[in-house]
């Protein structure tokens, strides 16, 4: 019996809870890899801004930043440019923070999208498993109740493996659901890590400029 044959036959004889665990799986895989590709790609296209306008960050140059988030498109340029649009108007540094707070704010609402429905599909599968578990022992009972005393102990032990079969793929399911849930805010996490150090840096370079130019005058 091959390995498909013992997955195949584990999925028929768990029951008809298994069918639903089955759904939440194949929900929540999708999300997992549609988050997947989402962050991936802010991911990368936030390393190559970084990669333009590392010296930019460095000195304050707000011209080179504002001309690079014209050409090219990343969550970072949009972030920076709120805060440079700020800065004419502002009279202190929280001003122009708040204003890419508020951006970054914006931004991981589009990041965490989806996200948390990972981890309630997890518990929903441990629930699932559980229940069809308890269902089956239920209905095994009722079905000994009512057999034949030679058979009692052979229905009663295949009506329980059945039973548990639920409780184990629906574990099956949770496990890496939350795993990948985990992986997901830990990549989340680091790209509104990354921005928010791009707005630090930005306004740390134009704090010391504006302090070298006071001493200077």
């Amino acid at each position: 019996m091959s390995f498909t044959d013992h997955i195949i036959a584990f999925l028929q004889n768990g029951g008809p809870f298994i069918y639903p665990i089955a759904l939440v799986l194949v929900v929540g895989l999708a999300i997992t890899i549609e988050r997947w590709l989402y962050l991936s790609s802010a991911h990368r296209t936030n390393q190559q801004a970084f990669a333009l306008i590392k010296n930019a960050l460095k000195t304050g140059d707000i011209n080179t930043i504002s001309q690079h988030a014209q050409n090219h498109k990343a969550p970072v340029f949009d972030v920076l440019q709120s805060g440079i649009a700020r800065i004419s108007s502002a009279s202190r540094r929280e001003d122009v923070e708040y204003a890419m707070e508020e951006t970054v704010m914006e931004y991981m609402l589009r990041l965490e999208k989806r996200t948390p429905f990972i981890a309630t599909l997890a518990n929903i599968a441990t629930l699932l498993g559980l229940l069809g578990t308890i269902m089956g022992l239920i209905a095994a009972f009722s079905a000994v109740a009512s057999a034949d005393p030679a058979e009692k102990a052979n229905l009663l032990s295949s009506s329980i493996s059945v039973a548990m079969n639920t409780t184990a793929f629906g574990l099956i399911t949770a496990i890496p659901l939350i795993l990948f849930h985990s992986s997901l805010q830990t990549k989340t996490a680091t790209i509104v890590d990354s921005i928010e150090m791009a707005g630090i840096k930005l306004l740390n370079s134009l704090s010391f400029n504006k302090q070298t130019d006071n001493n200077r005058g």
